[in-house]
């Protein structure tokens, strides 16, 4: 389009005779086009708000490049796969914790069909949501019973709400933690209709505090695993076991939230012992709940297990219905479940698969991308530090690879340049150097990474 220069309202392109450049009918191809021609419209009007406010530099060639630009904008607003080279596993921005391809063909014929979601087969009537689901999750927990809903903020709302609704929670002051997106346990409390009753400090809560605040409006006591930050020093908390006791001696059922949740131990792997779900069971807690997208390695979705009494009072809520998952959620949950209880997780659950990988082996994969870019002297080999993510095991760096960038690549126009990638790449910025962090990277990304480097290099 000619650099015409633009005078008069009049003198502005239709819509139309935009959306016919050959740009513009690229964009259609890839968003759809009533999106385009709102971003046209769009871009047309501000420039029209400009030439009535004096503007003299307006031309039909920089209204397209500005429609441009914007359409560009839209297309990464898109949900799209990127290469997370940033060191965290489970990133929640990134979508939290990976599912491998194989997982997915497993369920593909599940989900894209009809399916019994909510049909009994053997007796050819209308059944219940997620029975096997259910199953295999209290088995693998060793609980009673066992439900899911959509994320375990839902799940925490929801046993608040069904067993503490304008009755008392008993918390420590310790575990009144916020977690991703701004959401404090506070707030949820609140909301839920359960009256909240602070104990002890932020650094020191006893079993004494706790008893101290139980009277005949208490409902329940709460416990809230800290799994996104660390309380060191003078500091003292309530075992799980003490606080279960406690509550049997008043009568009152103990929640615990573990938050992210996870079914195997992690000393060995990842040098930091996480709670599990079967000790929270095993230490007597009448409900639990965790995640299903974090260290449990699947899709967004809060689990619940505990004594079959409480979890059926919570299926009879209204609220339950409002925040039940989808048969996709199932599908997966299921497969997911069937790996833990057959032990084959750390090689067909890609989170553990990911974690599982040696250094050596990632200082070979670092090593190939150097080689397939000719061992370019502005970018070498280092150990780094990478980390589980999701709000779970802040302290324990998990030993990794990285390709540092120094000399003339400066940080930050390699981290936008890198973005602008199909896929993106992203990475990270640490003490003033870029770093693409291999942990997370697999194996058969190197090649599109060789490119997206190879690209900026020249």
């Amino acid at each position: 389009m000619a650099r015409t220069q633009i005078k008069t309202p009049r003198d502005f392109p239709s819509v139309e005779e935009l959306l016919q450049t050959s740009a513009l009918r690229k964009a259609v191809a890839v968003l759809p086009r009533p999106v385009v021609s709102d971003l046209v419209k769009e871009v047309i009007a501000s420039f029209k708000d400009e030439l009535k406010s004096g503007a003299t530099d307006i031309t039909q060639q920089g209204v397209l490049c500005e429609i441009e630009l914007r359409l560009a904008q839209a297309r990464r607003q898109k949900i799209q796969r990127v290469i997370n080279a940033s060191g965290i596993v489970v990133h929640t921005n990134l979508g939290r914790a990976p599912l491998s391809e194989a997982l997915f063909e497993s369920i593909k014929k599940t989900v894209t069909g009809y399916g019994n979601v909510e049909y009994d087969i053997e007796r050819g009537v209308r059944g219940k949501r997620g029975v096997a689901c259910e199953r295999y999750l209290a088995l693998l927990a060793g609980a009673e019973s066992a439900t899911v809903v959509n994320n375990c903020a839902a799940a925490l709302f929801l046993m608040l709400n069904s067993f503490a609704n304008r009755r008392k929670v008993i918390v420590s002051r310790g575990e009144l933690v916020q977690i991703g997106g701004g959401f404090r346990i506070p707030d949820i409390l609140k909301r839920s209709g359960a009256r909240l009753a602070e104990v002890g400090t932020t650094n020191i809560t006893t079993l004494t505090d706790y008893e101290n605040a139980i009277d005949d409006r208490s409902a329940l006591l709460l416990k809230v695993h800290k799994s996104n930050f660390v309380q060191s020093g003078f500091s003292e908390e309530v075992p799980l076991k003490q606080l279960v006791t406690l509550g049997r001696k008043h009568g009152l059922p103990v929640l615990n939230d573990l938050g992210s949740g996870v079914f195997v131990p992690t000393g060995g792997l990842l040098g930091y012992s996480e709670p599990t779900v079967q000790q929270s069971v095993r230490a007597g807690a009448d409900l639990t709940c965790f995640s299903g997208d974090k260290m449990l390695g699947g899709v967004q979705a809060g689990l619940i297990v505990g004594r079959a009494e409480l979890i059926t009072r919570i299926k009879k809520n209204p609220i339950f219905r409002t925040v039940r998952v989808d048969k996709i959620v199932f599908a997966v949950l299921e497969k997911m479940l069937t790996i833990y209880l057959n032990g084959s997780f750390r090689s067909d659950i890609k989170l553990w698969s990911l974690l599982s990988i040696p250094v050596n082996e990632l200082k070979k994969r670092a090593a190939y991308v150097l080689e397939q870019l000719g061992d370019p002297p502005a970018i070498s080999i280092h150990e780094t530090k990478a980390f589980v993510g999701g709000g779970a095991l802040p302290e324990a760096a998990i030993p990794s690879v990285g390709l540092v960038f120094s000399g003339k690549l400066k940080p930050g126009p390699l981290d936008r340049q890198l973005r602008s990638f199909d896929p993106p790449v992203i990475g990270r910025i640490e003490e003033d150097r870029f770093i693409l962090d291999l942990k997370a990277v697999d194996r058969d990304d190197l090649d599109l990474l060789v490119k997206a480097i190879r690209k900026i290099l020249k």
